[in-house]
Formats: C-alpha cells, structure tokens, sequence
C-alpha cells in the first residue's frame, strides 16, 4: 500500500515562504495543498501550481500547518488557527515554540538567509531546526525535514536562539562590514569586485579551522602602526569607530589566546 503524502498548508509569501514552497513542490511525498496570503499577489506565481487563498474560511484539512510569517504577527495569527487539531508550525529563529496559540504546537526553521529575488536555494545544504511538543509530531516534521535537507537538527527553543543570534553575528553583522568596505572602495574610485576573491578565501577558511585560529590582519599581529595609518586615513566617523573598536577586540583577544 503506497504511504500518503504529507498534506501541507503554507502561510506566508514573503522570503522565507517562497524558497520553502518552491522546495516543497519537488518532493514527492509532500503535498503542498495551499498557500495562504493576506495578498494574493505576493503568492500569484504559485497559482499553476496549487490554490492560493486570502481567506481563511477556505482552509482545508491538512497534516500540517507552517506559518512563515514574521515574527511580530506569528502569536497574533495563530491565535486564527486555535480551533484546527493540525500540528502547527513557525520558521522563525527567535520566537519560543510555546508562544504558539494552538492545539499542537513546533517549530520547523530552515537556519539560512533568505532573499525572494535570489535564485532558487538548494534546501538539501540548509541545516533545518525542528521542534515539537510530542513523538509523534517531531516525527512528523523529521519527516518532511530529511526529506529537504541532508543536515536535521531537534533543538529547543533555546538553543534555537542562540543558534540565530550566531546567525546575527556571522551574517547580518558581517554583511554590515561588506557595506562598509564597499563604501571605502567606491569613495575611492574602486570596485567593491576587487575584494570578492578576499571575501570567499575567509569564508572557506573557517568550514576547516577555527575563526580563532582562522584570523588575520594588522590588529592579529599587533601591528599598530598599521593600524594607525589606517584610521588616519578613514574620514568617515562611523568607519573610524568600527575600525578602532574592533581592531581593539581583536588585539585583547589576541592577547588571550
């Protein structure tokens, strides 16, 4: 007897919920039955592929509810889904499974940076974090997890949290850095093209060693008249502070090691 497909009802057509629907669809053991929008713009290229809704009174039965929404609206909008006995779900880093408002509560968050103009992403690298509150619904979302990723992780909510404040560091902060490289480059009549070889070197050093062991650059070695001479140079106040404090973190830690 062939396995049923796991029925899915997606909420959510921003970042996180493009990627995921387009993924979803290619699994065959998964069916992506509807995605609901409060615009159904936003989810109109899907419409071929399954039915788009705007009202909740069209929901239909489903294994699975996943809620990828941000995450100030997720309590609010699970509050309107307290009545279905389905296993409902959040994507979000920060957001505690318990806040949830519904019968059966989880949390299934893809650990990665989303952008819905970025070409399609390759789930099968993309480290899923999943959470739920009985056996039965975490193996419902291990599940589905294996099948779009080869890197499934359970954590609680805590380790949830601290794993996307890492992100923060590692990401959001780091790409901060690039914007203000990038600002240098241009003021100086140079392309921000001329830094990307640097940019993939540091970050394929750390997938083998570690960032400590992985740093370079003036403030690593101590280099103080380097440094110097480099913030004589930057004239922007908010560069000059970035540069002075982190080349003063560097240095301590250095002193550390």
């Amino acid at each position: 007897m062939a396995k049923q497909p796991i029925h899915i009802t997606l909420f959510g057509g921003g970042n996180v919920g493009t990627h995921l629907a387009k993924n979803l669809f290619k699994l065959s053991g998964v069916r992506l039955q509807q995605i609901y929008n409060r615009h159904l713009s936003n989810i109109k290229s899907f419409e071929k592929q399954t039915e788009i809704i705007d009202d909740l009174s069209q929901l239909k039965p489903a294994d699975l509810f996943i809620l990828a929404l941000k995450d100030d609206v997720i309590v609010s909008f699970s509050k309107k889904l307290k009545d279905f006995d389905t296993l409902t779900v959040h994507t979000s880093g920060s957001v505690p499974m318990i806040a949830l408002q519904t019968r059966r509560k989880g949390v299934f968050y893809p650990f990665q940076t989303f952008s819905k103009d970025k070409p399609d992403l390759d789930f099968s690298n993309i480290p899923i974090m999943i959470e739920a509150e009985t056996e039965q619904d975490l193996q419902l979302l291990k599940t589905l997890a294996d099948s779009l990723s080869k890197k499934v992780e359970i954590v609680n909510s805590d380790q949830r949290k601290a794993l996307h404040i890492a992100g923060v560091f590692a990401a959001n902060f780091v790409n901060y850095m690039y914007r203000q490289a990038e600002n240098i480059l241009q003021n100086n009549d140079l392309s921000f093209d001329l830094i990307k070889p640097l940019i993939i070197e540091t970050a394929q050093k750390v997938q083998n060693l570690s960032p400590a062991h992985a740093q370079t650059g003036p403030a690593s070695r101590g280099d103080m008249k380097t440094i110097e001479k480099h913030l004589d140079f930057l004239t922007q106040k908010t560069e000059f502070e970035l540069y002075k404090y982190l080349s003063e973190l560097i240095l301590k830690d250095r002193n550390n090691l």
